[in-house]
């Protein structure tokens, strides 16, 4: 009798477990520990081991790997897309917004394996340009906002075609970031930023706009 109670709580035990197991924490889990550690190596066995759960429950969310990591690239690019707006959200004026953009944009690009992109697009393909493709119609209009914000502040020139400005100041946050172009030994992200971003950021700007870079210039030197 008291055998088959305990068999019964374990397996009513391992059901609950599996209720408690939601795709949310299924992509949080996963998400996590892609940006340690690349997509390679951490496979289904890995993701069921963390989660202390079963394949059968991983699946009953997630049809394969791909799917899963589709799910995280949607999930990451949600969370970077929230975080910018709340910059944008809570700056003074637009210099200070993108001076803390900058400084968040570097930050996630040192704290995420550099396996984790590289990865995705080896193994799965197509993933990431859709990804981009999504992501960046958000990140593109955060761009304009801010480009028109400044414009309307009478900190940058009226005169701007706010979509050149918009894409050319994405492009370069990109560029930033890209170490094929910029070597981590031999560019410093205080060098690339003083010699890419903030020397377009002053064309942009007016005279009230200048001061504002003299004086916020801090915000963009950024030494990781």
């Amino acid at each position: 009798m008291v055998l088959r109670e305990l068999k019964y709580y374990h397996s009513y035990s391992l059901r609950f477990l599996s209720y408690m197991i939601t795709r949310e924490l299924i992509v949080e889990t996963a998400l996590r520990m892609y940006t340690r550690n690349g997509v390679k190596s951490i496979t289904m066995d890995k993701i069921v081991k963390e989660l202390h759960t079963s394949k059968r429950t991983l699946y009953a969310h997630f049809e394969d790997k791909n799917a899963i990591v589709k799910a995280c690239l949607i999930a990451y690019n949600l969370n970077a897309s929230i975080e910018n707006e709340k910059i944008i959200r809570n700056a003074e004026n637009v210099i200070e917004a993108m001076g803390r953009l900058h400084q968040v944009i570097v930050s996630r690009a040192h704290e995420v394996n550099p396996n984790f992109f590289a990865d995705i697009a080896n193994y799965h393909p197509g993933l990431l340009n859709e990804s981009y493709k999504e992501s960046g119609e958000f990140a593109h209009k955060q761009l304009l906002h801010i480009a028109q914000w400044g414009m309307d502040d009478g900190i940058f020139h009226a005169d701007l075609d706010i979509e050149v400005v918009g894409k050319t100041v994405g492009i370069m946050l990109k560029l930033l970031n890209d170490h094929r172009v910029f070597p981590i030994n031999e560019f410093s992200k205080e060098r690339l930023t003083f010699g890419i971003l903030v020397p377009y950021l002053r064309g942009l700007c007016t005279a009230k706009g200048l001061k504002l870079v003299k004086v916020q210039e801090e915000l963009f030197r950024v030494s990781i």
